[in-house]
């Protein structure tokens, strides 16, 4: 086997791989492949739409690069990524850094890296184990990756003390002034607590408890990193908080810059598996950071070693179409400074900043002299196309209060905070000719209220045209209410009560609030449809109590004890979690000395009964031994045309009675039918031979 191999630009060095890929996710990999050796990144969103598959979503999308793309990487940078995979933020690094090694285990995934990154010749692909390329490997790093690889410290390393000698094993490789980069889930995140399945194992709560069961990886909390790091003699590193997680990150937070309520409401991200909804993320997170104790819930963490990037925040808007894509970031530019930028994502991106330019100055105009000041507004280094930069404004946005006002019950406040937002909304429109400008995004979430200024801080949706004061209203309004909780409460209030909106008009306005998302996001689905595309079940609480009550309620069986006198209500026992698979019923019950005859009641609807076997000790009961107000049919099973099927057997002394049937219900016609079938064709004595037959076969 040759000991290096190209794609395009990029270099597979094979001298390390062993001859065969021992760590593989099976057929997945060669549609992965087959993908990318067979279209371009630019269709991988088209394809991936197409595909609704997790695995494909997951190696592929654009969007897994959101994690690092924030990060301070320049061309001179050199960067190791390990566990690079199917090359998720390969391309990116590669982009933006002067030079980028990988290494992976699989030579299959490394080919899917290759040849969707083959235009970048500064690519350099290890395929093979880790332990034997790691001595090999250069140690003047200016970045060490490792996204979604730390928690598998244990398979990659072994030994007693396996994560603290990987994360010393892979410090060892930066230079003194590099940085390296953990990307990992935190056991503690809140959507694990929320009902979301532990993302290695697939099962629920398993990192809450502490992983008994076993598996590969770990993940861990906040304080246990920070041990490890304290272990390994790491005391220079910054915390990251990716939201919702960092697979597929939109905002990522610090602890110079930690979120706000009513930030956190995009929590529904269960791509790979159903889950089930214990409560709403977005009033808890809400809850926790009133608490100041959103580290130790954050979902995921991005533990930065070395020097602390001067970016505070990042947020990305790139699920949009390309000339729409950007992304915003909150920079320190002094000890206590901070300000704002927005950056193109793509070149067609480029005429959105100078729009976004021209509607700063066209705002300011309109509410010159006002409480209303547009967030100031200048050009990156001098040209749009790199970005435009804005003051960082203190305050409280709009939002915020509102909710505050809900919080304490405050109606008046709280329409009076409506009232004066509508009043701004319609100042200075110009409904006809030249000076018409609208902006579309005048919502609570973008208007920061600091003393009696409102600062408007993002405006990129600015019209030059009239766009009635009520449509835009309805954006603020509706997108207000979908934040769940108390906020739903205000549906009628505002949309109704303040709008006027009848229900018709409410629902041509969510339809026309949906096309402009359409309008936005182009002919890409955005990483929240992807959900409902790939089509795993979020399983709400009520939902599933509501289920269990139902199954409490009509899986149930029902035991009849004779003492002599007949059967009785009274002498009865009714029997729950005696159903399995809702159909499978089991019943173990030890009978009471002084019984003559017992009488089983599977359910209590028209059903079939077949019955595998009823013992008390050792007896085994075949059907001339039971009274039953069913009709034995000619397969063997009792059909039942009554809601109140019973099967009765006679006893002496007591002892433990074992039950084992299927039991199926039946529509009232079919029953009826099978009933009259059975009754008619005068099968009973037939079906006995049958059963005594059966239990000669047993013995």
């Amino acid at each position: 086997m040759a000991d290096r191999e190209t794609v395009g630009s990029v270099t597979l060095d094979l001298t390390h791989y062993c001859g065969e890929d021992v760590y593989t996710d099976g057929a997945i990999e060669d549609v992965l492949l087959d993908i990318a050796q067979n279209n371009p990144p630019s269709e991988f969103p088209r394809i991936i739409a197409k595909q609704k598959s997790w695995p494909v979503f997951y190696h592929l999308s654009p969007f897994r690069a959101n994690i690092i793309d924030w990060l301070p990487v320049r061309k001179t940078d050199k960067v190791l990524e390990i566990g690079s995979g199917c090359g998720a933020v390969t391309g990116t690094l590669a982009r933006r850094a002067g030079s980028v090694t990988c290494i992976d285990l699989s030579k299959k995934r490394s080919l899917v890296n290759a040849h969707r990154n083959q235009e970048y010749g500064n690519i350099t692909i290890k395929v093979g184990n880790f332990k034997d390329i790691e001595p090999h490997l250069d140690e003047d790093f200016d970045y060490v990756l490792l996204i979604g690889v730390f928690e598998y410290g244990q398979a990659y390393i072994g030994g007693a003390t396996p994560y603290e000698d990987f994360l010393r094993i892979c410090n060892r490789h930066r230079k003194l002034d590099g940085r390296l980069i953990i990307a990992i889930e935190n056991k503690f995140g809140l959507k694990y607590w929320a009902g979301c399945r532990e993302d290695h194992l697939g099962t629920y709560f398993s990192g809450l408890e502490g992983y008994r069961e076993g598996g590969s990886a770990r993940t861990f909390t906040r304080h246990g990193l920070e041990r490890i790091l304290e272990r390994v003699g790491i005391h220079e590193y910054s915390f990251y908080y990716p939201y919702p997680d960092y697979k597929f990150m939109t905002t990522v937070y610090s602890d110079r810059y930690l979120p706000k309520k009513g930030e956190l409401s995009n929590n529904l991200r269960n791509f790979d598996r159903e889950r089930v909804l214990l409560f709403d993320e977005k009033q808890v997170f809400d809850e926790i950071i009133a608490e100041q104790e959103f580290p130790l819930f954050s979902n995921s963490y991005l533990l930065v070693a070395g020097g602390a990037p001067d970016v505070v925040y990042a947020k990305f808007s790139n699920d949009r179409a390309p000339e729409w894509a950007i992304w915003t970031k909150i920079v320190r530019s002094a000890p206590n400074r901070l300000h704002v930028e927005k950056i193109p994502g793509t070149e067609a991106a480029y005429g959105h900043m100078r729009n976004t330019k021209r509607a700063y100055a066209l705002l300011t105009k309109r509410y010159e002299g006002t409480k209303i000041e547009m967030n100031r507004c200048s050009e990156k280094d001098g040209n749009a196309e790199n970005g435009l930069v804005f003051e960082y404004c203190k305050g409280v946005t709009l939002e915020a209060m509102l909710d505050t006002c809900l919080d304490r019950a405050d109606v008046e406040g709280f329409k009076a905070l409506v009232a004066e937002y509508m009043e701004w909304l319609r100042y200075g429109e110009v409904r006809d000719g030249e000076g018409a400008v609208s902006n579309i995004d005048f919502i609570f979430p973008n208007i920061l209220v600091d003393g009696d200024k409102w600062h408007v801080i993002d405006y990129e949706w600015t019209f030059e045209k009239y766009v009635p004061a009520h449509q835009i209203a309805f954006r603020a309004f509706y997108n207000y209410t979908l934040g769940g909780g108390r906020r739903e409460a205000c549906r009628e209030l505002l949309l109704k009560d303040v709008l006027g909106l009848s229900d018709g008009e409410i629902e041509k306005a969510v339809l026309a609030e949906q096309e402009f998302q359409r309008f936005i996001n182009g002919d890409r689905v955005s990483v929240s449809a992807m959900r409902e595309l790939i089509g795993n079940r979020a399983y709400e609480l009520d939902g599933m109590l509501s289920h269990c009550r139902y199954v409490d309620e009509r899986f149930v069986a029902q035991l009849y004890f004779d003492y002599g006198e007949g059967f009785n209500e009274a002498q009865s026992v009714k029997l729950r979690d005696c159903f399995f698979a809702q159909k499978d019923l089991r019943i173990a019950y030890d009978i009471p000395q002084d019984v003559v005859r017992v009488r089983i009641d599977p359910c209590s609807y028209m059903c079939t009964v077949s019955i595998r076997s009823i013992m008390v000790d050792e007896k085994l009961y075949v059907g001339e031994d039971m009274e039953t107000n069913g009709f034995w049919h000619a397969c063997g099973a009792l059909v039942f045309d009554s809601e109140d099927p019973n099967i009765a057997i006679s006893v002496t002394g007591g002892g433990r009675l074992l039950v084992d049937m299927e039991v199926m219900e039946l529509p009232a016609v079919l029953a009826d039918a099978l009933a009259q079938e059975a009754a008619q064709s005068g099968i009973m004595d037939k079906a006995k031979q049958f059963i005594k037959q059966k239990r000669k076969g047993k013995n």
